[in-house]
């Protein structure tokens, strides 16, 4: 075992410093759940201040791009051992040979295409797979991987790599919907931006003072039991002991989001029931919730479920299997729901949990990895599909785990961008960074709305000689966006791709050096592509 693994001590073999960790994680839940842990986060550590003073904000995020358009996220909690999710059967030898008591049998696996496939308890997926609204991304992940539950689990839902040290503990969604309407807490809209069902711990939706600004509810029958019996808390005549007061206010705050949409929860609840019958499990009566809200046009367009149970150091064979049909299971009667009444075309879902599982097996179970898939789900993927690179199991990480290919903000980008129809420049600034977006998930937006006009690219562009022979072809962006830059002869015969894909703002250079005899002192032409316009500009390579 190497020294960092050692040090941060999330094996079976270190059973005290597991289960300490697990310990902050239910001991921060609690505090949180009895609103004692508010923050007092007066700055956007690690983030861009003008996020809340961008004059593109919207009287509300309810209005800004397609209103129909819902994201559920599906946490799974305490670590997916991706590699029993979705097999690789180009590798299917050493996967097996690392996992002898754990293993898929090859017979138990349904082929997604020649290279990748699910268990046979997830085959209730295969319907979604057939009509193409299921997409799996292999190997997401982040830089030097945490492997801790309650670290890791606060990097995914902040997008911020740095949330131990940093001031502002928001989560990014919470980012997102004060991004929309900054009084959100202050004049709370008609119905709520979010709802979380047994996702206590998480801090998506948090904003700067770890105020969770999504209704959250511990488990489904709570939910149903607040909706039933809601009540509005005074949070202004407060007990007069200055820290007890603050705490209470605090505390009331957070039941005063939960308790203001009491009325609206329950009508929409009780508008529509479920046009399918939905299997015994936690996951699968979360979902059977959401759905009634959805149909019932409750209009949240942010949900968060959980399912438990994953952090399998033992007895793996006999939790992960069930794990893997409660996950199949729940979607697929989701989904088919949603489609009764014409809806499942307005909801996007997907998976994410804090890290993957080893390659190796430690007997029975796995320990804490690194890299592993995530599932989308919906018919607005149009058409399934296995994206991102795949696992290397020849190129593991200190801790032997497996490395990840695709950032897993780079998903929460393109779900900003592509989803909820954010601009590119206002998803750069709730992440904090600019992170690449994936083209072919398959969804896109459309114009936000008649009254919001979109934001045009503008393009600043030269050509310098370098001393040393070509040309540097200078330009800068005014936001992200995919580029395509392109060298021409006079003539229009292409020469070179100098760039395709996407690109941050800002200031970029490419350079050209011409590899064709005899056109030296003949024009050249380089067309630059950006969102629709094309910009360009003629050059002589130099003698």
């Amino acid at each position: 075992m190497s020294e960092s693994t050692n040090k941060r001590q999330f094996s079976l073999e270190n059973k005290e410093a597991h289960n300490n960790d697990h310990k902050s994680w239910s001991r921060r839940s609690f505090l949180h759940s009895l609103g004692l842990m508010g923050g007092a986060g007066v700055a956007l550590g690690g983030f861009s201040v003008g996020a809340m003073a961008s004059p593109s904000l919207l009287p509300s995020f309810l209005t800004e791009g397609p209103e129909d358009r819902i994201l559920v996220l599906i946490r799974l909690k305490g670590g997916n051992d991706g590699l029993n999710m979705v097999v690789p059967l180009f590798n299917y030898s050493e996967y097996a040979s690392a996992r002898q008591t754990i293993k898929i049998p090859e017979d138990d696996i349904i082929p997604l295409n020649d290279k990748f496939g699910l268990p046979v308890t997830m085959e209730k997926l295969t319907p979604l797979w057939n009509e193409g609204a299921m997409k799996v991304v292999n190997s997401v992940g982040y830089d030097n991987q945490n492997l801790s539950h309650f670290t890791s689990s606060d990097i995914w839902n902040s997008a911020n790599q740095n949330i131990q040290s940093s001031i502002d503990k928001s989560g990014w969604l919470g980012r997102y919907m004060l991004f929309q309407d900054p009084d959100y807490l202050e004049n709370l809209p008609d119905v709520p931006g979010a709802i979380k069902i047994s996702s206590g711990g998480s801090i998506s939706y948090h904003n700067p003072d770890q105020i969770d600004l999504a209704v959250n509810f511990n488990t489904p029958d709570r939910l149903l039991q607040v909706a039933e019996t809601g009540t509005v808390y005074d949070v202004n005549n407060l007990p007069d002991d200055c820290y007890y007061g603050e705490q209470v206010g605090y505390l009331r705050s957070i039941l005063n989001v939960t308790y203001n949409f009491a009325p609206k929860i329950s009508e929409a609840y009780n508008a529509l029931e479920n046009s399918v019958a939905y299997s015994d499990n936690d996951l699968s009566r979360q979902l059977a919730i959401v759905a009634r809200l959805i149909k019932g046009g409750l209009g949240t367009r942010l949900y968060m479920v959980t399912l438990e149970g994953f952090d399998t150091h033992e007895n793996q064979n006999d939790s992960h299997p069930l794990l893997m049909n409660y996950i199949a299971s729940a979607v697929s009667e989701f989904y088919d729901d949603l489609k009764a009444s014409d809806l499942d075309n307005n909801v996007l879902a997907m998976t994410f949990s804090e890290f993957g599982r080893r390659i190796q097996e430690n007997g029975s179970g796995t320990d804490h990895g690194a890299a592993a898939p995530l599932l989308m789900f919906g018919p607005e993927l149009n058409g399934s599909d296995v994206l991102g690179e795949d696992p290397d199991f020849s190129d593991l990480d200190e801790n032997a785990n497996l490395k990840h290919k695709t950032d897993f903000r780079e998903i929460y980008a393109s779900i900003l961008e592509y989803w909820l129809c954010l601009n590119p420049v206002d998803v750069d600034a709730i992440l904090g960074d600019s992170y690449n977006r994936i083209d072919n998930l398959g969804f896109v937006c459309d114009p936000i709305s008649s009254t919001s006009a979109p934001v045009s690219q503008h393009v600043s562009h030269e050509v310098r000689q370098n001393p040393g022979g070509g040309v540097t072809i200078h330009y800068t962006l005014d936001r992200p966006g995919n580029i395509n830059l392109t060298v021409y002869t006079i003539m229009g015969q292409k020469l070179e791709t100098l760039h395709h894909g996407y690109q941050t703002s800002g200031q970029h250079q490419k350079e050209f050096v011409l590899s064709y005899s005899g056109l030296q002192t003949l024009p050249l032409v380089y067309k630059l592509e950006a969102q629709g316009r094309v910009y360009s500009g003629k050059f002589i390579i130099p003698q």
